[in-house]
């Protein structure tokens, strides 16, 4: 069984000219077809072998071209489908005026994790402390109605990208301010931050890895000691981004690393589906 926890849905036509022009050079060809439809996806992922996915979607007007509407968007996508699509969507708290309503709007759709992407929101994760009182509405919501939230973190690629907010550690804050809000670090920091998100989800009982992003055979490079923490790690791939073609050869990857089949079935399976119910 493997649950991917960071597969990229989203309405294209709202692209960037020159984010999609980036992506078009360097993307599997089928993505238009494969998510043109509920059917086509699922259809995809039968034959990648993937059971459930988070699908990717996040409020980014400035960097990437996602509004609000995309997270309607997503919800509608995955209406009747939800068993295996889970919808993932967003609040981008300088751009929204009640950050608290919008949080319960989203979350009412459906949506079951919400994505915060400093990078490409252009906003530190721990900005709550520093002005921004209203982005800890986000944090406060997502705890009491019991919905993860999924940080991005490490670099990124695309031109209007702000990396000074790739380094994970403002989330140690996030972390401490909000103990029972479940907290996943995406690409597990890469390429630069790994040992700073390694030590974040030991150090905090509320934070995970999710470690899509990372071509599989290096994966050992970037978190050295994952089997230490196997049950607090999650599968991603970050399809169709630059270089993921095909799921399941990351899935056959990730098993040739040889940590036994307990380890790959909590971090390909198991832990997800704790935290989203089987």
């Amino acid at each position: 069984m493997i649950f991917d926890v960071h597969i990229h849905v989203q309405p294209w036509e709202m692209l960037k000219s020159e984010v999609r022009s980036m992506l078009e050079k360097t993307v599997d060809p089928r993505v238009t077809g494969i998510l043109a439809s509920p059917k086509n996806l699922l259809q995809w992922m039968d034959a990648e072998g993937i059971d459930r996915a988070c699908l990717i979607n996040y409020v980014s007007p400035d960097v990437m071209g996602f509004g609000r509407a995309s997270i309607d968007w997503i919800a509608e996508f995955t209406a009747g489908h939800r068993d295996r699509l889970l919808p993932v969507g967003s609040v981008h708290p300088q751009v929204t005026p009640d950050v608290a309503a919008e949080t319960n709007r989203i979350l009412d759709l459906g949506i079951r994790l919400v994505k915060v992407h400093p990078p490409h929101q252009v906003v530190a994760a721990n900005a709550y402390l520093h002005g921004l009182e209203k982005q800890a509405d986000l944090y406060r919501i997502c705890q009491e109605r019991g919905v993860p939230v999924m940080f991005h973190t490490g670099t990124s690629i695309f031109p209007r990208a702000r990396n000074v907010h790739a380094d994970p550690m403002p989330i140690d804050d996030v972390a401490i301010d909000f103990p029972r809000l479940k907290i996943i670090l995406a690409h597990a920091g890469r390429p630069l931050y790994g040992e700073t998100a390694y030590f974040l989800a030991r150090r905090h009982p509320n934070v995970l890895l999710e470690i899509s992003g990372i071509p599989p055979r290096t994966l050992l490079e970037y978190v050295p000691k994952l089997s230490s923490i196997a049950d607090k790690v999650l599968w991603g791939t970050d399809w169709p981004s630059p270089g993921v073609r095909s799921p399941r050869a990351n899935v056959e990857a990730f098993r040739a690393l040889g940590l036994g089949a307990d380890i790959e079935r909590q971090i390909l399976w198991e832990n997800a589906a704790a935290i989203f119910g089987e």
